[in-house]
C-alpha cells in the first residue's frame, strides 16, 4: 500500500487528459531524479531500490507532518 502513496506523489494533475494516458512523472523530473541519484539520465533503479525509496517516503511524510 505504502508503494501507492509514494506514486501518487510523483503523478502529474489530471494525468488521464495528456497522451501517453498513463500515470507518470514529467519526463523531465524523472532525468534530473535519476541523474542527482545515479550521475546518469537514462538509469533504472531496481526494484528493490524502488521499494526502498518508498519506505523512506512513507518514513518521511510520517515525520513531516
Amino acid at each position: 500500500m505504502f508503494l501507492l502513496g509514494a506514486a501518487r506523489a510523483l503523478v502529474p494533475p489530471r494525468w488521464w487528459r495528456q497522451w501517453p494516458f498513463l500515470p507518470l512523472p514529467d519526463h523531465r523530473y524523472w532525468k534530473f531524479r535519476m541523474e542527482t541519484a545515479y550521475g546518469r539520465t537514462n538509469a533504472r533503479p531496481s526494484i528493490t531500490q524502488a521499494v526502498e525509496v518508498a519506505r523512506w517516503w512513507r518514513e518521511f511524510r510520517a515525520v513531516s507532518r
